[in-house]
């Protein structure tokens, strides 16, 4: 709990809940979470909570929300919850903001080279700068996003300053939404084909599994760079290290893979033009210690019958995260 709070959003909790901690110092199992989940209204859960599952929710008589402090709820949440009027919540929305930050800090390392200019200063090689690849601004390039949801938007955000042209993939997405982040939908051909940056946003459906392949990277520039910070098997890792190998693309930055932990002797691992980081790409420290608060908001504004801000849908699990 210390990790995605903090002690003023545990007492405004209090302050209008009767609270039952987890504090045996681990993730509850199925079957404790079903013993316990009989005599309470709200469970908030994160990372690493057990399924809602037929015999948890033959048990919650009571519950009428989930207040999921973390992002995706497909892992824990069931159609059956949906069915039962069980209303859920998350903090995707504040997840959003270090995801997108991090992607775009990832785009300008691919640019600039920033980390291999690091490693050069440590093993005290002054004239790298010169010697080392072509560097490239951010500032007027072409940046495609595969995926618009709300990671991508604060991306969108995040790279206005940059005078920057944003193409989006993404067939679930309105017009009207894009004209408000002022970004241009196209085909995926046309992304691929176009931008200088690749980054995914697009949550794993068995539609996105693999969807960036051998096809896919041979249709992107020579210079172009894909970054990763969505879900690893959306990209076809054996295509990828081939495009890295042969260069049909400039570089990429990954920081999800499809099999997590990534294999200390995985080929990734061996490629010079290639950044990887080990899932962070989630909130900071700073960010994560928030995460209650946002839900601790929403169970006052359920209870209180104002509008909930992060109610999530049904529907949306098809095609988000």
């Amino acid at each position: 709990m210390e990790e995605i709070s903090r002690s003023e959003d545990l007492e405004r909790l209090e302050e209008f809940a009767d609270v039952m901690y987890n504090e045996t110092g681990r993730n509850l199992r199925e079957e404790e979470l079903a013993e316990l989940i009989e005599e309470f209204d709200a469970c908030v859960t994160s990372w690493g909570s057990p399924r809602f599952t037929e015999k948890v929710l033959e048990k919650a008589n009571r519950l009428r929300i989930i207040g999921h402090a973390a992002g995706s709820v497909k892992p824990y949440v069931t159609d059956e919850v949906f069915k039962r009027g069980i209303v859920v919540v998350n903090a995707a929305a504040a997840i959003a903001t270090g995801v997108a930050e991090f992607t775009l800090a990832m785009i300008l390392n691919c640019l600039r080279g920033i980390p291999d200019l690091v490693a050069a200063m440590r093993r005290g090689d002054w004239s790298y700068r010169r010697k080392g690849r072509f560097t490239r601004d951010l500032r007027g390039k072409r940046v495609g996003l595969i995926g618009f949801g709300l990671v991508a938007r604060e991306l969108a955000k995040l790279l206005k300053p940059f005078n920057v042209k944003i193409l989006v993939y993404d067939p679930h997405i309105s017009r009207s939404i894009a004209g408000i982040y002022n970004v241009e939908l196209v085909d995926l051909n046309t992304l691929l084909e176009t931008c200088d940056v690749v980054s995914i946003h697009a949550a794993l459906t068995e539609e996105t599994r693999g969807m960036i392949g051998e096809r896919e990277l041979k249709m992107m520039r020579r210079d172009a760079y894909l970054v990763n910070t969505a879900r690893g098997p959306i990209v076809d890792e054996d295509a990828l290290i081939r495009a890295l190998r042969e260069g049909w693309i400039a570089g990429a930055a990954l920081d999800v893979f499809e099999q997590e932990p990534l294999p200390r002797d995985h080929p990734l691992r061996e490629l010079g033009n290639v950044y990887l980081t080990p899932h962070v790409a989630g909130p900071s420290d700073e960010g994560r210690r928030k995460l209650l608060g946002v839900i601790v908001e929403e169970l006052q504004r359920f209870f209180s019958g104002k509008e909930l801000r992060y109610k999530v849908e049904p529907e949306e699990l098809r095609v988000r995260a």
